[in-house]
């Protein structure tokens, strides 16, 4: 996947903080191919069909004998060419000898011939989870984990056995018998792994705490919330099958030019809008077209967002003050303003401050109806409809609230202690008073926390620094009511492709998405089918009130990767990362049998392939409603007009 731009240059030191942010410079993202500028910059919008060219990937041929799926062109049109088949390709089977169904990746091989039916394998997600946090494991943390996808996962209920007929044998009735035992041997055992794996995954852990029944509430980064129910009962959702789920580029918006490396991040959708943040302004276009609707101007750049929007379209966004210039390349992330999304317009603007002094801001969100604002050095809530000042976070000696979690409810995280010995608080806070109904407190050296949902909560963290760079080793699933912990759930970095960047944007996680009382993950990237030389990946859920897995799981498909966006009703929307041939898909995943329907599917074509991988699932914003995709960057860069052509691009079906 490409990466963004590093954080502007300009950026101050954390003030207070427990240590710098990761550093986050990419490497540098394929270059797209030129085009012949339009109006508004490059068009992809229609690409042209051309026969392909000398030195145009062809699909290798392959051995006599070899099975006719060929392996993918020898040098793709972007990122680095597939492994070539080698020694060991494989051969036609032998009529020798009995054929054995190949075993695809998380399904159980077949046994050859007739055998005791195998001991149960276990689920190589499902994990041993503590009642409580702190409850030893065995073996501790580093205890040394089965590699992943091994031993095998157990296949989807109902998957039939099959055995393939045996070439140049005759028929007679000892065969029919062999193949008879081969076959009840077969379905016996895969009814077996699977049934271990239930009782495998229904016999680990503890439940740590009483079920919380309150509603779900997952981030939506844009149109679209969460309206699910709870523990496994999803309500319908509201996106709709279109007659033909083909998309083409609607429009694009060309990266703006700057000087050195700028925040551009804020994005949000409605029926009637999609805004996007540009440098020092807000600008609102027809999300069918892309014709401009309105603009914002602001006095310096979007320094932070949120991506929560209120049922009536209003948002809150904190800028500078001032544009950067040679002598003071930033001024502070101090101003605040709210706006109404659909009429293009500030509703109010506030200046945050500490005594004399603005204070810089390292978070903003809407919870409740309020505006949330937290950093090392002070904060503020205000009454999102009519700016009024409401409270304060409580001052302490060794205190502060670090930021807040927004959505259906409000949740601070209030850093405390020294800097060598750090515990974080996890608060359900009243948005209208500030005050505390209820409070966790995460064992001491968890540095950074990630609010994933608010209702119910969910807080991700990266316990004993193992999380390898992507912020979350563990999920905690905590009662709104009491604060008591109903699960710790560990999700370690290498099989699981989830992200959360705690450090300086508390809700600033991707690859998880909250609903129906269940956590969804991206499974991280492992080879494909047999053969394939593509990798691929899944969606699973853990259910919050067990802390185990499901056993539900939806595939990407080889070559493509998925990544969960954001709940619709009781479904889970998710896009599909395409292969070097492909493009792009948008599917709804369905909550209770995780069947997948496929919603939108990009255009092939080389141009737009290479347009659309320029925004990563890890940074980029995604956004999907109503037959509309739209894909954002969050920095605009002086090498961008090289490396990322668009600042968004927007697709749509007909």
């Amino acid at each position: 996947m490409t990466q963004p731009p590093p954080p502007p240059p300009n950026q101050p030191p954390p003030q207070g903080g427990y240590g710098q942010p990761q550093d986050q410079r990419p490497e540098q993202p394929p270059q797209p191919p030129q085009t012949p500028p339009a109006s508004g910059g490059p068009d992809v919008a229609e690409p042209q069909h051309q026969a392909p060219g000398y030195g145009y990937p062809q699909a290798p041929q392959p051995p006599q004998g070899a099975p006719q799926t060929p392996p993918p062109p020898a040098q793709p049109p972007s990122g680095p060419p597939p492994p070539q088949p080698g020694y060991g390709y494989p051969q036609a089977p032998q009529p020798a000898q009995p054929p054995q169904q190949p075993a695809g990746y998380g399904y159980p091989g077949q046994p050859a011939t007739p055998a005791p039916a195998p001991a149960p394998a276990p689920n190589p997600y499902a994990q041993q989870q503590p009642g409580a946090y702190g409850t030893p494991q065995p073996g501790g943390y580093g205890t040394p984990q089965p590699g992943y996808g091994y031993p095998g996962q157990p296949g989807y209920p109902g998957q039939q056995a099959t055995v393939p007929a045996q070439a140049g044998r005759p028929g007679g009735d000892g065969e029919k018998k062999k193949q008879l035992l081969i076959i009840v041997a077969a379905v016996v055992a895969i009814a077996l792994i699977i049934g271990g794996g239930v009782l495998y995954a229904n016999s680990s852990g503890d439940s740590g705490g009483k079920k919380d029944t309150a509603g779900t509430s997952g981030g939506t980064g844009g149109k679209g919330g969460d309206k699910g129910g709870s523990g496994g009962t999803p309500t319908r959702g509201d996106e709709k099958v279109p007659a033909d789920t083909n998309a083409k580029v609607l429009f694009q918006v060309p990266m703006p030019k700057v000087d050195d490396t700028t925040t551009v991040s804020g994005s949000w959708l409605t029926d009637k809008v999609y805004a996007k943040s540009g440098v020092a302004e807000i600008v609102g276009y027809d999300p069918g077209k892309g014709t401009k609707l309105w603009t914002i101007k602001l006095p310096g750049p979007v320094c932070q967002v949120t991506r929560h929007v209120t049922a009536d379209h209003k948002t809150v966004i904190a800028y500078e003050p001032a544009m950067p210039t040679k002598d003071k390349r930033y001024h502070g992330c101090s101003q605040v303003s709210a706006i109404d999304l659909d009429a293009g317009k500030k509703l109010w603007t506030r200046t945050v401050k500490t005594g004399d002094e603005p204070v810089n801001l390292e978070n903003v969100t809407i919870g409740g109806g309020t505006v949330a604002l937290g950093s090392t050095s002070g904060g503020a809530a205000f009454d999102l409809a009519t700016g009024k000042a409401l409270w304060t976070p409580k001052p302490g000696d060794t205190c502060y609230d670090a930021g807040y979690g927004g959505g259906d409810k409000l949740v601070a995280v209030r850093k405390c202690g020294d800097y060598d010995n750090p515990q974080l608080h996890i608060q359900t806070i009243d948005p209208k008073s500030g005050k505390v109904i209820s409070e966790y407190k995460m064992a001491t050296g968890v540095e950074y926390a990630s609010v994933v949902s608010t209702n119910p909560l969910v807080v991700a963290a990266d316990v004993g620094d193992s999380a390898k760079g992507r912020g979350i080793s563990d999920i905690f699933s905590i009662d709104n009511k009491t604060g008591a912990l109903r699960n710790k759930i560990s999700v370690p970095a290498d099989r699981y492709a989830a992200k959360c960047d705690g450090i300086t944007r508390i809700e600033g996680c991707s690859g998880i998405v909250i609903g129906n009382d269940r956590a969804y993950l991206a499974t991280a990237e492992h080879d494909g089918s047999s053969g394939s030389f593509r990798d691929t990946n899944e969606v699973v859920a853990f259910d919050l009130g067990s802390g185990k897995q499901t056993g539900q799981r939806a595939d990407a498909g080889d070559g493509y990767t998925i990544t969960p966006l954001r709940m619709d009703g009781g479904n889970i929307i998710a896009y599909k990362e395409p292969p070097y041939d492909k493009g792009g898909q948008i599917v709804s995943i369905d909550g209770a049998s995780f069947k997948e329907t496929k919603l939108l599917e990009n255009p092939s074509d080389r141009a737009v392939r290479d347009a659309e991988t320029t925004f990563s699932t890890d940074y980029a914003e995604i956004l999907f409603h109503n037959g509309r995709l739209f894909m954002s960057q969050v920095y605009a860069s002086d090498f961008s007009s090289s490396s990322e052509r668009y600042l968004a691009i927007a697709f749509g079906t007909s």
